[in-house]
């Protein structure tokens, strides 16, 4: 698992998260429209719904906003299309991007024009996911529950996870991707709050870089971020 890089800074995490909530709330709107299209406007019979709408709770979308988000979803004449792109980063980092786009030739070019940018190259579908595999991901800061570590991890486990890793300042529990909602719900029924909770593409090995070739990462990754159209990023690169 790679979280222990991913997670080593907590408050510069939240900052640049804050700083990006207005983005992040646009690209979860598109996530929730899509998702009830797909299989309708009510959670409990659309699990891709009840998932996306964790991902907004994780994000600290307020609940008005996620059901206004919710009727415009039902009402919108959008039609949004989910695409995946792979690629590689400096000295052969493996990035998977996930987009949802309402034209696929202005993303396609877009994202491709990063990934130059940035000294990378776009590549072809399945050049590189299979160094990752899929998995439910749920971050829980430490300063934010009461529970012992011992006590979570009984918890987690006891609800289905498969692992359960405790890191500098959060804990971090996985599942596999068909019982995500299962562990997720369990958790949140005790009235824990998450930093992350989503179905990831986690990488099986992970890439170190020097302070160049790192730096040119962040820009990449820096870059994929400003794409409205750019989901979710996934990488091997050792922070």
């Amino acid at each position: 698992m790679s979280g222990h890089s991913k997670w080593h800074n907590i408050q510069a995490k939240k900052g640049k998260a804050d700083a990006a909530r207005g983005k992040i709330f646009t690209k979860l709107g598109r996530e929730l429209i899509i998702a009830v299209k797909e299989g309708g406007p009510e959670p409990e019979s659309n699990s891709k719904l009840k998932s996306v709408i964790a991902k907004c709770k994780a994000a600290n979308m307020p609940n008005d906003t996620i059901n206004n988000a919710l009727k415009k979803a039902s009402s919108s004449n959008e039609n949004y299309e989910e695409i995946t792109y792979e690629g590689y980063g400096p000295n052969g980092v493996a990035v998977i991007v996930e987009a949802a786009t309402d034209n696929k030739n202005r993303t396609a070019a877009d994202v491709r024009h990063v990934f130059d940018k940035a000294g990378g190259n776009l590549g072809t579908t399945g050049c590189v996911s299979y160094m990752f595999n899929k998995k439910g991901v749920i971050i829980i800061e430490k300063e934010s529950t009461d529970m012992s570590e011992d006590d979570l991890m009984m918890l987690a486990l006891d609800a289905g996870a498969e692992d359960f890793q405790t890191l500098d300042e959060v804990y971090e529990i996985t599942t596999d991707p068909s019982n995500f909602s299962e562990v997720r719900e369990k958790l949140e029924a005790e009235g824990l709050e998450f930093l992350e909770a989503d179905v990831q593409m986690v990488p099986t090995t992970t890439v170190k870089l020097d302070e160049k070739a790192s730096e040119k990462m962040e820009r990449l990754i820096e870059n994929l971020e400003d794409l409205d159209d750019v989901s979710n990023i996934y990488h091997n690169w050792d922070e």
